[in-house]
């Protein structure tokens, strides 16, 4: 079912600061992460989910090579022990689709899987990536957060559909 994009924010806002927010890629395999930062926004009046993901990060390349990526989000209190896993764990080193039970269910609109096992679901197409300009944070941030320079990718993706499972 279809879900307006207002609610969403809500729910992954939310979502985001108990770190239950799975942001999928696919290149040569399937791949997800945990996100923690982001969210959702109107941008070139159209609505943009904005995934920053570090440069080191093993979903960077697959997102900046094809262009799409899929966010998915649990209800409350399911998929702890998957998303702990994929928060801590390197797609270069595990398949955490395999490693976690989830299923791989392929996107209406974009050529990445959603994660079967949540509740909401939102795919996008890249408009614009940006790497973040670390000469244009405060000391005190960039010392917090960038004190060995690997920042984020900024992927500013336009949500093609957002729904939940039905």
């Amino acid at each position: 079912m279809n879900v307006p994009i207002q609610e969403a924010a809500a729910t992954v806002h939310e979502a985001l600061t108990k770190g239950r927010v799975f942001l999928n890629s696919r290149d040569t395999k399937d791949n997800t992460m945990i996100i923690g930062w982001g969210g959702i926004l109107n941008f070139w009046a159209k609505p943009i989910f904005l995934a920053p993901v570090r440069l080191s990060r093993y979903t960077h390349d697959p997102i900046a090579k094809t262009g799409y990526f899929t966010v998915s989000v649990p209800r409350e209190g399911e998929l702890a022990k998957a998303a702990a896993f994929c928060g801590a764990r390197s797609g270069r080193d595990f398949d955490k689709f395999a490693e976690c039970g989830l299923t791989a269910v392929e996107g209406r609109s974009v050529p990445v899987p959603v994660i079967g096992e949540c509740s909401l679901h939102i795919e996008c197409r890249v408009l614009q990536s940006q790497e973040l300009d670390l000469d244009q944070l405060d000391e005190e941030d960039r010392s917090r957060y960038y004190a060995d320079g690997d920042t984020h990718t900024m992927f500013m993706g336009e949500i093609l559909e957002c729904y939940t499972k039905e």
